[in-house]
């Protein structure tokens, strides 16, 4: 095979860590260029159209095929900043998404959301033939179930990856189970989660002695056998050893190397002029009886192969985590790594939502009105960028990591913007709306200098919610009106570490809609501030309890830990022990002990140490809120709370800067011990969305041996954990993604901050030391104790709140109508009527100018409730919503670059049995059914409300 006919496989925004050494070399309308990405672009053959498979290369069905992939793999971030790399390299571009987005930390929405801006951007710059068919996640450290599931919907016909458990690779190998179909949903009806998944052989890296770049150091071919240098003949020798060894991993007569890395092809000819040569000296062995026949390839390509070879194929149905590379090197600790940006990065995406949704309810108005230009594009497009698999993981270097959360500022300005012409629309007044960005510290300008001001909640959620809205305030009276001018209860409380102020009041807000209080300080009237009182540890004896309507927590009066959550509805009690502890980050006392860092957890011990044996404790009880304030030490404090009308506990905990003076990294737990029998049984979400049982040191496929009984033990938690024995359930709802666990029967821990004072070898060449605004962390945990058959309804239809949380801004009131046809009004639904519980709108966003993007999900799986919330549910979309009519409906793919009617993949035998196609859904917008755990993706061409 020529030079001529070889592929270009270029692409970006990768980042790879060496299997067991060091990570080093071995928009919008019309989305703008990404500046590093993640789209996998193959040209198989000069002057053909890359539309599909009939592209593809001639093989030789009766030898071994190896099909050889040029790429390279640069990182959205990771050691440089985004910009930093694109000014260093020319890039083109691989997979399909904005970028190779991590598994674990990530939320599904996000994903999806980033996948769908890569697609588009492919779409829109290549046409329908630039679609790629495979997903190509060579570097993510671990593979989580929910992603395969999503891939499907997407539309691949197969998905690659390189990291799998040293142990789960080496029994693939021995058992041919390299490749096999991934069943990713227990409620999808098969093959509609259903995908192929293909283990790559050496990772992502090319053979060992192969590699032909600037970076590398292995010798070039050398043929003129004068030269001292000559090595052809022992090249090809090792070659053909090299393929019929890998070729007999793997079931088909074809296999696949990888002819790249990280930052590769700098030197492109260098490494072209290798592979060429290689490939005509090892194909020129055929004449001499050889049956390996090499060849330039790309990974559809060989999937196609692979898919006419019309095999029947094992069928895996759990996920790849947790991943390790060795005996003591789990890479469980990135879970948890930078909680501060993970948090960062989940209020942006519930943010970006409401920017979405805003802009898709006022119409042109959102993007051109009265506060200037608002767009969504930088925020989606920093969103994006933050789903990199060493961006929210955690796992970049600190100057990266500042810029991954500077880019999320960045993008939240135009989106603000947008929000203002938005509600200045949708309200009829053109108010001087602020935005208070630094709530999680009780600071807002607007609330603590203003007399009088109006607080506008929006709901980004398909159905009413209750809220209670906190506001950093002076210490004043204050009277608090509805939309109907109807006074509300309303309390000052003392915050725990100060002597601020906030002010609380409940607000009911309409689904998809926003509701304006109104909030003006009492002349002359100081309030009775519920200032937190005391308790000594020491004589302190009685009863220290919080109760509202329907949950009662008891702490021990001696020690102030939290003993006992009882649930009065449903007559429910659980001793529940809660407190913080720490694990020794180990230290090694020489190169060769592997320690904990970014990516790695590696305690030296299997049992924590107790932050404190006991707390220090205020009581603060008000007709809104009850709160018991705990003080473990001047790095770790917690609020505990129950708020009127709450169906769960709130943990408000407080973490940082974490000392390490005694010369030991810590990893701080928050861990809650019952005496529930759970059988070594827990359970974790998969990116937010369906859940999966976890056994403690147990993995489904295969026999573990098991060496690191505490981090070979943990798992991502992106949303929740919980346990259950035969009667009750306990949930702990998370804020943001973290690592979590069951090591003993009855209990649960989360990982809540890590600070470190070694590198952990994988490449990024720093210890996660945080000195910055990072070392500080505040964030909750919301624990529900429901009955094990019905607690599905709590932790679903909370988890969606916490995610989707109202979005607050302030104004000071008293501006000018937005028009004279735009009547004012303080409350507004952007819904006719409220979605049912079971049904999540999930994307409701502009596509173009008299176009919407909507999902709709069933965010409830097969059998968990034991009520109506897991059967299908059936829409009308008519006339759904109140700020547009829709017009036409057309029904894609999960990203909205297919229509669903014409959209096929690969079919592929399973060994449970042929899996007959999907029936095709109707689309009566009448009449639109969701089952269980489905996601449907609508284009809608809309006619929005006459502007004033």
């Amino acid at each position: 095979m020529g030079a001529d006919s070889r592929p270009l496989g270029v692409r970006a925004g990768g980042g790879g860590r060496g299997a067991a050494g060091p990570r080093t070399s071995s928009r919008a309308l019309q989305p703008p260029l990404p500046p590093l990405s993640f789209l996998f672009l193959l040209l198989a053959a000069p002057g053909a159209r890359a539309a599909g498979y009939e592209t593809c290369p001639a093989v030789h069905p009766d030898m071994l095929n190896v099909h050889l992939v040029a790429h390279t793999h640069d990182d959205v971030g990771w050691l440089k900043t985004v910009d930093q790399y694109f000014y260093g390299r020319r890039l083109e571009f691989a997979n399909g998404g904005w970028v190779m987005n991590d598994e674990a930390a990530t939320h599904y929405g996000a994903i999806i959301d980033q996948m769908t801006l890569g697609l588009r951007f492919l779409e829109n710059t290549f046409g329908k033939d630039g679609r790629p068919r495979v997903a190509w996640h060579i570097d993510p450290f671990g593979h989580s179930r929910e992603q395969a599931s999503l891939f499907a919907q997407m539309g691949f016909d197969g998905f690659f990856f390189g990291r799998l458990d040293y142990q789960d690779k080496q029994l693939r190998k021995e058992k041919l189970e390299m490749e096999q179909v991934w069943r990713a949903s227990a409620s999808l009806k098969p093959p509609v989660a259903d995908l192929f998944t293909s283990v790559l052989p050496n990772m992502y890296n090319p053979p060992e002695n192969l590699c032909w770049d600037t970076l590398c150091a292995d010798k070039p071919f050398v043929e003129d056998r004068r030269s001292p240098e000559y090595n052809a003949e022992e090249l090809v020798s090792y070659f053909l050893q090299l393929a019929t060894a890998q070729g007999q991993h793997y079931r088909t007569n074809h296999t696949i190397m990888t002819m790249g890395s990280d930052f590769q092809y700098e030197n492109a000819n260098m490494w072209f002029r290798n592979l060429d040569r290689l490939i005509q000296l090892v194909n020129a062995q055929q004449a001499n009886g050889s049956r390996v026949n090499v060849l330039y390839s790309t990974p559809a390509c060989y999937l196609w192969e692979l898919n006419k070879a019309n095999l029947t194929w094992s069928v895996k149905q759990d996920d790849f985590f947790p991943y390790a590379d060795g005996p003591h090197q789990f890479w469980t600790g990135y879970f948890s790594s930078r909680p501060a940006l993970k948090r960062y990065e989940r209020l942006s995406y519930n943010f970006l939502q409401v920017c979405n949704q805003l802009e898709a309810l006022a119409g042109p108005a959102a993007n051109v009105g009265p506060y200037g230009s608002g767009d969504s594009a930088p925020l989606n497009e920093a969103m994006a960028v933050l789903q990199h698999h060493d961006a929210v993981s955690g796992t970049s270097r600190q100057h990266v990591a500042d810029d991954y959360a500077r880019q999320l500022a960045a993008g939240w300005g135009p989106c603000e913007v947008l929000l203002s012409n938005a509600l200045a629309r949708l309200s009829g007044f053109k108010e001087n709306f602020t935005y208070c960005r630094n709530l999680n510290i009780s600071v807002c300008p607007l609330s603590q200098t203003a007399k009088n001001f109006q607080v506008i909640i929006y709901n980004p959620l398909g159905r009413n919610i209750d809220w209670m809205v906190r506001l950093p305030v002076l210490e004043h009276g204050f009277v608090v009106r509805d939309p109907n001018d109807t006074v509300v209860p309303s309390d000052v409380v003392t915050l725990p570490s100060s002597d601020g102020q906030e002010l609380l009041f409940p607000a009911s807000v309409p689904a998809l809609g926003f509701s304006t209080y109104s909030v003006s300080q009492v002349p002359g009237r100081r309030p009775y501030a519920h200032r937190p009182q005391p308790r000594s540890p020491w004589t302190w004896s009685g009863d220290l309890t919080i109760q509202n309507e329907h949950i009662r927590a008891r702490f021990d009066p001696v020690t102030g830990l939290l003993v006992e959550v009882e649930n009065l509805d449903q007559n429910l009690l659980l001793p529940v022990r809660q407190a913080f502890y720490w694990y020794n980050a180990s230290v090694g006392n020489n190169l060769s002990t592997q320690v904990s860092g970014a990516y790695i957890f590696r305690p030296s011990r299997q049992e924590p140490w107790m932050v404190s044996h006991w707390a220090q404790t205020r009581l603060v009880k008000t007709r809104l809120v009850q709160e018991v304030h705990q003080n473990f030490s001047a790095w770790c404090s917690q609020v505990v709370r129950l708020y009127r009308g709450q169906w769960h506990l709130e943990l408000e905990w407080t973490v940082g800067p974490i000392p390490v003076g005694d010369g030991w990294g810590k990893e701080i737990i928050s861990r809650f011990d019952t005496a529930l029998e759970t059988k070594g049984l827990f359970y974790t979400d998969s990116n937010g969305r369906e859940i999966l049982e976890r056994r403690r040191d147990y993995r489904p496929t295969w026999k573990l041996n098991q060496t690191e009984a505490v981090a070979g033990n943990y798992y991502p938690v992106n949303s929740r954990i919980y346990i259950r024995d035969g009667t009750m359930q306990l949930t702990v709802l998370t804020d943001r993604s973290q690592g979590g666990s069951s090591l003993k029967d009855g209990s649960m821990e989360l990982m809540v901050h890590r600070k470190l004072l070694k590198d952990d070898s994988r490449g990024v060449g720093e210890a996660l030391l945080e000195d910055g605004p990072g070392r500080w962390v505040r964030g909750r945990h919301l624990v529900l104790l429901d009955k094990a058959r019905t607690a599905a309804s709590g932790h679903r239809l909370q988890a969606e709140k916490e995610v989707l949380a109202p979005q607050v801004v302030l104004a000071p009131g008293g501006g000018a109508p937005y028009g004279l046809k735009v009547a004012p009004r303080k409350q507004f639904s952007g819904l006719r009527r409220e979605l049912p519980p079971a049904i999540h709108l999930l994307t409701l966003a502009r596509w173009d100018q008299t176009t919407l993007l909507l999902r709709l999900e069933h965010q409830f799986a097969v059998g968990e409730d034991s009520g109506n919330l897991t059967s299908p549910v059936t829409l009308d979309l008519r006339d759904l919503f109140s700020a547009f009519t829709v017009t036409g409906l057309q029904e894609t793919t999960l990203t909205a670059n297919q229509l669903r009617a014409s959209a096929s993949r690969l079919k592929w035998t399973p060994e449970t049995g042929p899996t007959p196609p999907p029936a095709p859904a109707g689309l009566d917008p009448a009449a639109i059914t969701l089952q269980p755990m489905e996601i449907r993706t609508f284009l809608a061409s809309v006619q929005w409300e006459a502007h004033g």
